[in-house]
């Protein structure tokens, strides 16, 4: 199995990005092609992690390269890995007026399983807006 980490910059201003679009279309694709993983975005930056077949990982990937939603993509990770580290697909979201603390447990439950590594570039980005050296 492959493994994919990426980060990219919006070409939506602010919080117009249609998350729920990306969101919806991500998990008909990813269930036909056998992909899990997890996307966040705090409407400035997507941060994503995706894993699953070889075959299916490469066109994930190509899609995701030419979608104009984004630009300034920047592959952090390229690895073989044994076992799925994100069993189901999902999305991580807050929006402003969203509670800080209840969104840092979800997005730590969901990255329980994540490598290190993984673990470290989300919740840097997280953190400080900044991804992880």
């Amino acid at each position: 199995m492959r493994q994919i980490l990426y980060v990219s910059t919006s070409t939506i201003p602010g919080d117009g990005a249609d998350l729920s679009g990306i969101l919806n279309q991500s998990r008909h694709n990813n269930a036909v092609d056998g992909i899990s993983g997890l996307l966040w975005s705090d409407g400035r930056h997507f941060l994503q992690v995706f894993e699953g077949p070889e075959e299916s990982v490469a066109g994930t990937l190509a899609r995701i390269e030419r979608d104009l939603r984004h630009e300034n993509m920047v592959l952090l990770q390229d690895r073989q890995i044994e076992a799925r580290e994100f069993g189901g697909w999902s999305m991580v979201h807050r929006r402003a007026n969203e509670p800080v603390d209840a969104y840092d447990m979800q997005v730590r439950r969901l990255l329980s399983r994540a490598s290190k590594p993984i673990e470290a570039h989300f919740l840097a980005l997280i953190a400080t807006g900044e991804i992880a050296a």
